[in-house]
């Protein structure tokens, strides 16, 4: 065999599974991209707020703590809060309870950010424990640790046909055919159109957009401080990002596999929603973008061999938790992959298997 682990897509899922396995054999990563983080990666919010998603995905999360506080650099601090309308009361109360929010004064909301309206804002949620995430430093962190245990990245190399060979696969991309004794799916979106490239039951996964506008600081304020700011119900969503705000709607649309861009309406209604809880308007963007946020049915990352094809590993379906979750999720996968004892237990290791779909 050419390789021990050929892993198809190098976003983070895939390039953190490439630094935890080129330790214990030879590895391939796969990027149809000419870069590696072009499509989902590339596009994160970069928050790390670990009590944020699914049960499974907050265990995860949690489990990346360790990590990410010890390695240098990697984390700021941001702070998470929440506002609401009296309308949207229950929404709030749901949030707080399970980011673990403690709610505050409109006094205290504005003193930390100056334009949130009186007039809209009626329940101020905040914590402390959010953090802005250096991507691209994690990022680039990983995929230096897996080229020093030489691990091979290949660029601009689709994947156009898996087959068994032996024990192993046969691999053919655009840039020639490779063998490898291990395929692991972490092809984001395109996870399942790489399962349908060998007949593998398609899990379900569902790509949905998600727009993002860059807006100048409001009112040219030092924003730098500020927490990142949801709507109750994530019905909208601002981060600071060097020295200008990204505003979202935070929606999720339903998409096929492509490069991402946003929808105007869809950006000014969040844009919208966004005003109507400051008093800054919005009078022109800087730039704006789309990124893709890939989900199992259930919501839950897809981590596990597949029940009825020997060698092929699934590592997708992370939606927007891929960078917050992504050093206790690819230490799971290469434990799995490796044969070795993971420290999840055997609850999450099920919640997150593809037998659940069998």
């Amino acid at each position: 065999m050419d390789y021990d682990f050929a892993i198809i897509g190098g976003g983070i899922a895939g390039v953190s599974l490439a630094a935890r396995l080129s330790g214990a054999g030879r590895v391939l990563v796969l990027e149809a991209e000419a870069n590696l983080a072009h499509h989902a990666s590339g596009r994160s919010a970069a928050l790390y707020e670990p009590r944020y998603g699914l049960p499974p995905i907050v265990e995860l999360s949690l489990a990346s703590g360790q990590y990410f506080h010890e390695t240098p650099n990697i984390l700021s601090p941001r702070g998470l809060m929440i506002v609401a309308k009296a309308e949207d009361r229950a929404a709030f109360d749901e949030d707080c309870a399970g980011m673990d929010l403690a709610e505050i004064g409109l006094d205290a909301g504005l003193a930390m950010v100056p334009i949130l309206n009186p007039e809209t804002v009626a329940s101020v949620g905040y914590a402390d424990h959010a953090w802005d995430i250096d991507t691209d430093l994690l990022i680039q962190g990983f995929a230096r640790q897996a080229r020093s245990q030489n691990a091979t990245f290949q660029m601009r190399a689709k994947v156009l046909g898996l087959d068994r060979d032996g024990a192993g696969w046969r691999v053919r991309t655009t840039t020639g055919d490779m063998t490898a004794r291990v395929v692991v799916n972490a092809a984001g979106a395109w996870a399942d159109e790489v399962a349908g490239l060998v007949g593998v039951a398609q899990i379900g996964l569902t790509p949905l957009r998600r727009s993002m506008a860059r807006l100048p600081a409001p009112n040219g304020l030092d924003v730098s401080r500020w927490p990142m700011i949801f709507g109750a119900g994530e019905s909208w969503y601002a981060k600071p990002d060097a020295g200008a705000l990204i505003v979202s709607p935070a929606e999720e649309d339903l998409t096929t596999p492509h490069d991402a861009f946003a929808d105007d309406m869809v950006l000014a209604e969040g844009l919208a929603r966004y005003e109507e809880m400051v008093t800054a308007p919005v009078t022109r963007l800087l730039a704006n973008w789309a990124g893709l946020r890939s989900f199992a049915p259930d919501r839950i990352p897809v981590i596990g061999f597949d029940a009825a094809v020997p060698g092929f590993f699934w590592l997708a379906g992370q939606g927007g938790y891929g960078f917050q979750s992504c050093p206790a999720a690819s230490q799971l996968a290469a434990d799995l992959i490796l044969g070795n004892s993971p420290d999840a237990d055997t609850a999450l290791i099920g919640a997150l298997s593809p037998l659940r779909f069998a």
